[in-house]
């Protein structure tokens, strides 16, 4: 079973850096980076009930807050600090997987380290799908940029633990069954 867990982040001086349990994939940009950021991104959807994480990642948001109050923000911790976790049950009606969870947002501008089940490296992005179960390390980190502070998380690698029900819908598979055998008469029908 996979436990969360605090990892060594770059510095050390932090404890910053948070290997997940069993979370869900959520909006996976692994192989590609998402037109909007134009960075490499998922979401993580974080049960409340898995005490452990949650703890650890609040420990880690408080250990980034700590880092930009002395690096950062002039020693203060600013009143308004945008952190990238949200309660899943605000969306739950949009988004009902979300549900009873904490959903991580995690970025990189560098491709994240990616591995299948069997522990090599993922290059399928049809393998690491919305909605199967993953482990992720992810590390916290203060911001300061455009009149914005606040709290985000990289995204350092993701690896597949099991299948799961597929957000999204995905739109239903058809075969070569389904479609009628083309008739040559029917294309002078249509003035081809």
């Amino acid at each position: 079973m996979a436990q969360a867990k605090l990892t060594p982040n770059r510095t050390g001086d932090y404890d910053t850096h948070l290997r997940t349990g069993k979370v869900r994939l959520s909006f996976p940009h692994l192989f590609d980076k998402y037109d909007k950021s134009g960075k490499y991104q998922a979401q993580f959807i974080i049960s409340k009930k898995d005490k452990e994480c949650v703890k650890l990642l609040e420990h880690c948001i408080e250990e980034a807050k700590s880092y930009g109050k002395a690096t950062k923000w002039g020693n203060v911790v600013p009143k308004k600090l945008k952190i990238s976790v949200k309660d899943g049950d605000e969306d739950a009606d949009e988004y009902p997987e979300q549900a009873g969870s904490l959903i991580v947002t995690a970025k990189s501008s560098y491709k994240p380290s990616v591995y299948d089940k069997d522990g090599s490296e993922a290059f399928d992005a049809e393998e690491l799908y919305a909605g199967c179960y993953v482990q992720a390390i992810i590390e916290a980190y203060p911001y300061d940029a455009d009149g914005s502070k606040g709290v985000a998380f990289a995204l350092l690698g993701v690896k597949k633990l099991a299948e799961g029900e597929r957000f999204g819908g995905g739109g239903a598979s058809v075969s070569d069954d389904d479609f009628d055998e083309a008739d040559e008469d029917e294309d002078d029908d249509l003035g081809i």
